[in-house]
Formats: structure tokens, sequence, C-alpha cells
């Protein structure tokens, strides 16, 4: 079994997955609300990935017979001031949760939990593709503050469809839903 301080640190991070989760849906409905389709269409499916990552942390605690925490989550911000607003806070969201998983990393080697550090590998693979991928998307709307609908159209050309699931990535409590 995991040691007591990485599992508390895995039951954060479960907590961490599920605020991203939640600013996620706000950000997307937000932009739905601003009758802009693939910018929600992005960030709805951002927020389904964040919410699969805590589910991946709770099967991983399961199957290491450590207890599962699911905690609340703080409100999101709901209310932004322009089209760049809610990508920049997506991207330091991202950059948060990179510096907390390399956080987990690091006490799993410190711990000597080479399962644990080795189940997350992937999340730390995942979230050099989620920044680089936020930070694109930043540098777009930036460009585009005086016409969404160049955002609209990079996401059409960049993210037309959803992509097929990872297979290496680790199994989520439930399934992915």
């Amino acid at each position: 079994m995991p040691s007591p301080a990485f599992v508390d640190r895995l039951n954060e991070q479960v907590g961490n997955e599920y605020s991203a989760h939640q600013q996620y849906v706000a950000i997307a409905v937000h932009y739905d609300a601003e009758t802009l389709p693939r910018l929600a269409a992005f960030f709805y499916a951002q927020a389904l990935e964040e919410r699969n990552h805590a589910m991946m942390i709770v099967q991983y605690l399961l199957d290491a017979g450590a207890p599962p925490v699911i905690p609340g989550t703080p409100s999101p911000r709901t209310s932004f001031a322009d089209i760049v607003e809610p990508v920049a806070i997506a991207l330091g969201q991202e950059r948060n949760v990179t510096d907390q998983i390399n956080a987990l990393a690091a006490l799993a080697r410190e711990e000597n939990d080479y399962a644990g550090e080795q189940f997350l590998q992937w999340f730390i693979k995942e979230q050099v593709e989620e920044v680089a991928s936020m930070s694109d998307l930043l540098r777009v709307v930036e460009r585009s503050r005086e016409n969404p609908m160049l955002a609209e159209d990079y996401l059409a050309r960049e993210h037309p469809g959803e992509e097929g699931a990872d297979p290496t990535a680790p199994a989520a409590a439930g399934g992915a839903l």
C-alpha cells in the first residue's frame, strides 16, 4: 500500500482535478452563452478529461488498497471580462496542475513508491500536452480579441473532432464515461 502521505496527496489531487473540471464547465457555459460553440465544445471536452483524471486517481487508490476521498470543491469563476480571460485562467490552472503532479511524483520517489511514481508518468506526459495546447489557444484568442470567429476557425481546423482514447492512459473508476 502507498504511504499515508502519498495517499493524502493523491486524494488532494482528486479534489484539484474536480476543481479543474468545474472551472472548465463554467468556461464552456460562458462561451456557449456567447454563441462560440467551438470554444464551448473545447472546454466541455476539457472538463470531461479532468473528471476522468480524478477517476483515474480514484481507481489507482482502489487498486492500491487505499481509501479514496471525494472532496467538495470551491465554486468556479463564472464571469469573464473578454474572450481571452477564460483561456488565461485555464492556462494558469494547467500550470498549477503540472506543479501538483510533479510534486506528487517527487513524493512517490522520496517514499520509494515505484508503482506510484510509474502511475504518475502518464499524468506528467499529459500535462506537457495540456500546457502546450492551452498556450497555443491563448495566443490565438489574444489575436482574436476583436474577432472571436478567428478562434472558432482555429479550433475547427486544429481540433476538428474527438481523438481516440489514449491506450496508455490509466483506467478510470467506473470506466471512462
